[in-house]
C-alpha cells in the first residue's frame, strides 16, 4: 500500500472525529473529490443509519475513487492510514495472532474499552499499547496512565477491526475464565463435560450457562483457524497451561494459551463433535468433523488425539473442499511437468508413485488427479488410511486394522468391483506392494504414495519391500517426488538481486543460468507482514522408459539408477525449484529449508 505523506488538515483537532470535518480534511490532501465528498455529505444527512458508523466507515463504504491512485477505490486500511499520519501516530493493522489476548484484556474493562473505542493490543510492566480508532481524543490515555501507573501508547487502527476484535477478545476469555470458574467450583467433570446432553438440551434452549461458554470457544477457535488458513489445529497440553497453534503455509504459530482445566473441556467438546470416546483417554483415536466456514462453504476436518503427559494433545488438520478441483497449473506444474504428468496418468494401467515426506502435498496431488481422471466412463475407486477427502466421484474404503481390513484385504477387494483406476493411499508393506502389482497386471491404473527422498529410491524402496524386480519392470510407468514450497505474496514482494553463492548451493552443478531479476519477501496487511501467501510444489517426475527398466535388477545402486534416470531427461528437484524462483514465485532460501540433504552427486547430462 502506498505511503500517505503527513497532512495537516486536521492539525490541533481535539475530541472525536465528525464526518464533515473528516471529508473536508480528504478534499484539502487531495484523496478525495470535493463532488465526492458533498455526495456522502448529502448521502448521510438523508439517511439514518450512518449516525452510529464511524466517519472512515461512512466514506469507505461509498468506495469513492482516489485522487491520489486513480482507479483505486479508497478502503478503510488507506484511510485509515491517512489518519494516521494526521494525528501523528504510528499506524497498526492489528493482527491476533501477535496479541497476547489473556494479558491485555486484563488491563482494562470492556465496557471501558467500548466506551472509548479503543482496544488493549500489547502489555508489559512499563507500558501499555492501547489501538484506537480515534487519535484526537487522548483524554482517557492520561487518565489510565495515572491509574494504571503504567505509561500508554497509542496506535491507530482500523474501526472495524477495533470493534471486531474487542467482542472477540473479551468474549473469549470471558468464556474461558467461566470456564474455569465452573471447573474450580466443584462441578462433577462428567456434569461439565457431558456434551451430549449438552446438544439435547441446546434443542430445547436449556443449555447451562458453564457448557455454553466452552461451546463458544471451540466455535470460535474453529471460524479463527479457517480465517487464518490454517492447515492444522494443535491443541497441546501442558503442566501450567494449554496451547493452541496453527499451521499456516508449512510453519507453526502460536495463537492463544488456555488453562488446563478449560483445555480438557475443549478436548472434550471436540473429541464429542469428532463422534469419539470421550471417556477414554489413555489411547489414540481418529475421528471427523464437518463444519462450515462464516462465509457458508463446507469444510471437514480430520481429528487425531494422543496422549501426553499432561492430557490429551489433539490435531485437527482442516481439509478445504477445493482441495480435489485443482488443476495442474494451481498444483505448480510447468508446462512440461503437466504433459509429463498426463502422459504417466492416462494409460489404461500401470503403477504411478507420488513420494515424499508429510505434509509435502502427495494428497493433494493425488485427489486433484483423481478428479481430472473421473469421468462417468470410468469407475474409480480408493482404499485409504483414513480417507483424508470425501468426494462424491470416487467410490472411497477406509482401513479398519481392528478387522483385518488393511490396505492388502483393501485392493483384493476393491479388485472384485470391477474398477478401471485404483488409488492405494500408502504402499506399506510387501503385501500391499503385490497387491498394487497384482491390480496393473490385470489391467488397471494403480496410484499409490511412498515416503522416500526421491523419485529414484522409490524404486529401490519396492525392491527393499520385497517386490521381484522383474515385476517392476512389468508394471511400474513413473515416479513423481515432490515437496511445497511457500509463495512470495503478490501484494509486497520486491525485486532483488541473487546471490551467486546461494544459487550454486540450489542448483548443486546443474549449469542453470542465474536469472537476472528475482523477489524477496517483505511483509504487508495482505500476508500478516510474514512476505508470503500460500504454496506451490516443486517435483522431480522420473518416466520409467525402456532404458531405466534395463538397469533394474536385486542388485541395483541407487546411484546407478539415479544416474540413469538424468541421463533419461529426469530433471531434479533443485532444478523444478530453480525454475520457480527465476518465475518470482518464491526465493532460493525459502526453497533450502524444504529440499532434502545433497547425499548423491546429480551431474548435469548436457555438461
Amino acid at each position: 500500500m502506498t505511503a500517505i505523506p503527513h497532512g495537516s488538515a486536521l492539525l490541533g483537532r481535539r475530541g472525536r472525529l465528525a464526518l464533515d470535518e473528516t471529508l473536508a480534511a480528504l478534499v484539502v490532501d487531495g484523496l478525495v473529490a470535493a463532488d465526492d465528498a458533498r455526495m456522502v455529505r448529502m448521502g448521510s444527512r438523508a439517511g439514518r443509519s450512518t449516525v452510529e458508523l464511524h466517519p472512515l466507515v461512512v466514506i469507505a463504504n461509498a468506495r469513492l475513487p482516489s485522487q491520489r491512485e486513480p482507479g483505486r477505490p479508497l478502503g478503510l486500511e488507506t484511510l485509515t492510514e491517512w489518519l494516521a499520519s494526521q494525528a501523528g501516530l504510528p499506524y497498526l493493522k492489528i493482527d491476533p495472532m501477535r496479541i497476547n489476548v489473556a494479558a491485555v484484556t486484563q488491563t482494562v474493562s470492556l465496557a471501558y474499552a467500548q466506551r472509548h473505542r479503543i482496544l488493549p493490543v500489547a502489555a508489559d510492566p512499563g507500558a501499555i499499547t492501547f489501538a484506537t480508532c480515534e487519535p484526537f481524543d487522548a483524554g482517557w490515555a492520561r487518565d489510565l496512565s495515572q491509574m494504571l501507573r503504567r505509561d500508554v501508547h497509542r496506535v491507530v487502527s482500523s474501526p472495524l477491526d477495533i470493534n471486531r476484535y474487542l467482542q472477540e477478545f473479551y468474549g473469549v476469555q470471558r468464556s474461558i475464565q467461566l470456564a474455569q470458574d465452573a471447573k474450580t467450583a466443584g462441578y462433577d467433570s462428567s456434569t461439565i463435560l457431558n456434551f451430549e446432553q449438552l446438544v439435547e438440551l441446546g434443542k430445547g434452549g436449556e443449555v447451562g450457562a458453564d457448557d455454553r461458554h466452552v461451546v463458544h470457544i471451540v466455535d470460535w477457535l474453529l471460524q479463527y483457524a479457517f480465517e487464518q488458513r490454517a492447515s492444522d489445529i494443535h491443541l497441546e497440553p501442558r503442566r501450567e497451561a494449554g496451547h493452541m497453534r496453527f499451521r499456516i503455509d508449512g510453519v507453526m504459530h502460536k495463537v492463544f494459551e488456555l488453562p488446563s482445566p478449560v483445555m480438557t473441556a475443549v478436548t472434550s467438546r471436540i473429541k464429542i463433535l469428532g463422534r469419539m470416546d470421550v471417556s477414554e483417554k489413555r489411547r489414540p483415536q481418529d475421528g471427523r468433523i464437518k463444519t462450515r466456514s462464516a462465509s457458508g462453504r463446507e469444510v471437514e476436518l480430520r481429528l487425531s488425539t494422543m496422549p501426553t503427559a499432561f492430557g490429551e494433545k489433539v490435531v485437527l488438520r482442516i481439509f478445504d473442499p477445493d482441495i480435489v478441483s485443482k488443476s495442474f497449473q494451481q498444483l505448480g506444474f510447468s508446462e512440461r511437468e503437466a504433459s509429463t504428468w498426463r502422459a504417466m496418468v492416462e494409460r489404461p494401467h500401470g503403477i504411478v508413485l507420488v513420494t515424499g515426506p508429510t505434509g509435502s502435498g502427495k494428497t493433494t496431488t493425488l485427489y486433484s488427479t483423481l478428479r481430472h481422471l473421473a469421468t462417468p466412463e470410468l469407475n474409480v475407486c480408493t482404499v485409504e488410511d483414513p480417507i483424508e477427502m470425501v468426494s462424491p466421484e470416487l467410490n472411497q474404503m477406509q482401513v479398519q486394522a481392528s478387522i483385518d481390513l488393511d490396505f492388502a484385504a483393501g485392493v483384493r477387494t476393491l479388485l472384485r468391483q470391477d474398477p478401471d483406476i485404483i488409488m492405494i493411499g500408502e504402499i506399506r508393506d510387501l503385501a500391499t506392494a503385490q497387491m498394487a502389482v497384482q491390480a496393473s497386471l490385470t489391467g488397471h491404473l494403480v496410484l499409490s504414495t511412498l515416503h522416500t527422498n526421491d523419485a529414484p529410491s522409490a524404486i529401490t524402496r519396492l525392491l527393499d519391500l520385497g517386490v521381484p524386480h522383474y515385476l517392476i519392470q512389468s508394471t511400474l510407468t513413473g515416479v513423481v517426488a515432490q515437496r511445497l514450497v511457500r509463495t512470495l505474496c503478490a501484494y509486497c514482494k520486491e525485486p532483488a538481486a541473487q546471490d551467486i553463492d546461494e544459487w550454486t548451493a540450489l542448483t548443486h552443478g546443474w549449469s542453470v543460468p542465474v536469472p537476472e531479476t528475482v523477489f524477496r519477501p517483505v511483509g504487508c496487511l495482505e500476508c500478516r507482514n510474514t512476505g508470503f501467501m500460500g504454496r506451490t510444489g516443486i517435483y522431480e517426475m522420473l518416466a520409467f522408459g525402456p532404458a531405466l527398466r534395463k538397469l533394474v535388477s536385486p542388485q541395483l545402486e541407487l546411484a546407478q539408477l539415479t544416474h540413469g534416470a538424468l541421463a533419461g531427461g529426469m530433471r531434479p528437484l533443485r532444478v523444478s525449484a530453480a525454475d520457480q524462483v527465476a518465475l518470482g514465485l518464491t526465493t532460493v532460501k525459502e526453497v533450502l529449508t524444504v529440499l532434502p540433504p545433497i547425499d548423491r552427486a546429480d551431474p548435469d547430462p548436457a555438461g
